[in-house]
């Protein structure tokens, strides 16, 4: 039998460390089990289910920068949930693009237009 809990927001704040190269969230879920806790990441979200007594802490959280999921540490020390996860570099997916030598033609046909 599931007990139907009062879904209800966490106290949250999202912050750059002080060398603005990790997203620290922390959560404010007092009671929560830290079995129970189910939070999971993605690049540009984080995602937080926590029941505790009779209500579940939930929260979507969109990050504004992308981040490195796969690297990220959570800690939860009374009711307090810190998530530590490192930024991803802008440029970490990027391809090199091989640039071909143009003959003159080529070149003043893409000046024209």
């Amino acid at each position: 039998m599931q007990v139907e809990r009062m879904k209800v927001a966490p106290d949250t704040v999202a912050y750059a460390d002080g060398k603005h190269d990790r997203l620290i969230v922390e959560f404010a879920i007092p009671g929560a089990p830290t079995e129970t806790i189910d939070v999971k990441i993605l690049e540009d979200s984080v995602h937080l289910l926590a029941p505790a007594r009779d209500i579940e802490y939930v929260s979507a959280l969109a990050l504004g920068w992308p981040v490195k999921p796969a690297k990220a540490e959570a800690t939860y020390l009374n009711g307090l949930l810190r998530i530590e996860v490192p930024f991803k570099d802008p440029m970490e997916d990027a391809v090199k693009v091989a640039i071909k030598a143009g003959g003159t033609e080529v070149d003043a046909k893409r000046l024209a237009g």
